[in-house]
């Protein structure tokens, strides 16, 4: 029987959310710290756990069928796979960072300067597209002790939070990239595995499009059914269901998970009454 042989990070960031998104998807991983091979049950799938840096290039080799990886990893070693999905999960981004006492602000400011880095092929493409010349030097990790042994003017580097850069005396001058969590497969996909890829695809859409979205029930008086009801479109039309009182009504739809406080302060404005929000765990368009 065809399995999808699943390339996922060994450890990291990016390693949990992978698992969490396949397990939402009803693939039945049982994983435990160290293992490098999984068969997942009522899903024909296998993953692997490798190096980050080593999934891109097993992909395009054909040695396993998809990979998730950082979207910032394609960017920097260019190898040649296609994104299939993003993912929306270790949203991050590639930062300049400088010491707090530098002067350093725009890309103009980096003409000339030493900047360490463990991207250094996103840094040369953003740096020539900016028309700026500097010293780049590639360091594998602890990018950011560089500048305090005077090895670098300034950084770049992932950035999520901004807390290592303050533990380190620097701040983020500006973002030049952005990154997420994509899925990822090769040039020379087995056709006979599209069948499989199809059915995952569909289920990590539906999963995505369950986050994204809450799902709002609330009671409405008949006479402001109109306005409410242009509050909430919902995917075609809210769901309306007459109430045991006379004059009210059940109304039912979907909102926009960033949009729900906005939506029920107007809501509660227009006269609605016992609004519940809940969560979606499959979206299915």
């Amino acid at each position: 029987m065809k399995r999808l042989i699943i390339a996922l990070q060994k450890s990291g960031r990016l390693q949990e959310g992978s698992l969490e998104l396949l397990k939402e998807c009803g693939l039945k991983v049982d994983y435990r710290d160290g293992q490098l091979k999984v068969t997942t049950s009522d899903y024909p799938a296998e993953l692997l756990f490798l190096r980050n840096s080593d999934i891109p290039q097993y992909v395009a080799d054909g040695v396993v069928d998809l990979g998730i990886v950082g979207s910032n990893l394609l960017e920097e070693d260019e190898t040649p796979v296609e994104i299939i999905q993003a993912l929306n999960f270790s949203k991050c981004r590639l930062s300049f960072a400088v010491p707090k006492t530098s002067t350093i602000q725009t890309a103009q400011d980096l003409q000339g300067k030493r900047i360490a880095t463990s991207y250094p092929n996103s840094v040369r493409k953003y740096l020539q597209k900016e028309g700026v010349t500097a010293d780049i030097h590639t360091i594998s990790g602890s990018v950011e002790i560089a500048p305090s042994l005077n090895l670098a003017d300034a950084i770049a580097d992932i950035v999520s939070t901004g807390n290592t850069l303050f533990q380190n005396n620097l701040r983020e001058v500006f973002p030049f990239l952005y990154s997420e969590a994509v899925l990822i497969k090769g040039l020379n996909f087995d056709p006979e595995k599209q069948p499989l890829l199809d059915q995952l695809v569909f289920r990590i859409q539906s999963v995505l499009a369950a986050n994204e979205n809450k799902y709002i029930l609330l009671n409405a008086p008949k006479d402001q059914l109109e306005t409410i009801c242009t509050i909430l479109p919902g995917m075609k039309s809210p769901t309306i269901l007459p109430l045991a009182i006379e004059g009210w009504v059940s109304v039912h739809s979907v909102v926009k998970q960033k949009e729900v406080w906005q939506v029920v302060q107007q809501l509660k404005t227009a006269g609605a009454e016992g609004i519940l929000v809940c969560p979606i765990e499959k979206m299915v368009s």
